[in-house]
């Protein structure tokens, strides 16, 4: 860790099974009338695929702030404000509780209404409305698709990768969603999106140097959250201004943090050595449960 926490790491997120997957969502948008575009309410702006933006054009769209739960309340508004200023159809959810389902409908309904209405006028009353849900690995597709079908039909999971491909779902009202794999984009604009999406779980951790990651995230949690951090991991964190971030040749103090953070936790070694990498797993495993409290990484 000592040798590596100043460098960047290369990440290759992009397998031939997401190209694939872009491709095939432009062949079925022509199937759908809504689009949902999941994305993580952490990270609004990196879990945004702007591939997306030249497939979906100007069909209907609702950017679902998925796992609001897990996020900083006071941001979240924010990011809704945000959305509505650039006339965005946005909503925040707890896909995973089942909060915001039925406000998620009926913006779909009221988006839809006039194609509703004009079935219903040629003698297609109750046409069902058809949505397709995309978005980045692990922002909730398939655990939104469970709750609004009422019961599990898509395979969940905490990690990346786990939906490759779709099928048409029926849910107990007028909507049919169409699942499709989580798709990243071939280039991550700014290493801080690329450790966004990392802290996430988006990118798969064996992809990643771990240790690394959770010494960047460490940083970054410590800067933007101090208090959280001390509450969780008994380590005084002094004021920013105070630290030197590239330590011009000395033990680098966020390193100093981590390892401190590490003994509290317990993750110490045989002759008093801070397990690194099991700390990183927990440090990690934390922030995505929420064990720090709620996050936002990023404001509009």
């Amino acid at each position: 860790m000592s040798e590596t926490k100043n460098n960047s790491s290369n990440i290759n997120w992009f397998p031939g099974h997401m190209r694939k997957a872009l491709n095939e969502t432009r062949e079925r948008l022509k199937l759908v009338d809504i689009v949902y575009e999941t994305c993580d309410c952490r990270i609004p702006f990196s879990s945004r695929n702007p591939e997306l933006d030249k497939l979906i054009g100007d069909k209907p769209r609702i950017v679902i702030l998925n796992k609001a739960d897990l996020a900083d309340p006071a941001k979240t508004s924010m990011w809704l404000k945000h959305f509505e200023s650039i006339k965005v159809n946005a909503i925040a959810i707890e896909a995973s509780h089942k909060k915001g389902l039925d406000k998620l409908y009926q913006m779909t309904e009221e988006l839809l209404k006039d194609k509703l209405e004009s079935a219903a006028a040629r003698g297609r009353v109750g046409r069902p409305m058809r949505a397709i849900v995309v978005g980045c690995p692990n922002t909730g597709k398939s655990t939104l698709i469970n709750g609004l079908a009422g019961k599990k039909v898509v395979v969940t999971g905490d990690r990346p990768g786990v939906t490759r491909d779709f099928k048409w779902v029926q849910t107990p009202g007028r909507l049919e969603l169409m699942d499709m794999a989580g798709v990243l984009w071939p280039r991550i604009a700014t290493r801080r999106s690329s450790l966004c999406l990392a802290m996430c779980g988006s990118v798969k951790d064996e992809i990643a140097d771990i240790t690394q990651t959770a010494y960047d995230s460490m940083k970054i949690l410590t800067e933007l959250y101090p208090k959280l951090m001390e509450d969780r991991y008994g380590v005084k964190i002094p004021d920013a201004s105070d630290i030197d971030p590239d330590g011009f040749g000395y033990q680098d103090p966020y390193y100093d943090m981590f390892l401190e953070m590490g003994k509290h936790r317990g993750c110490v070694m045989s002759g008093g050595r801070i397990d690194e990498d099991r700390f990183s797993r927990l440090l990690l495993n934390d922030f995505r449960e929420g064990r720090i409290g709620r996050i936002t990484l990023e404001v509009p």
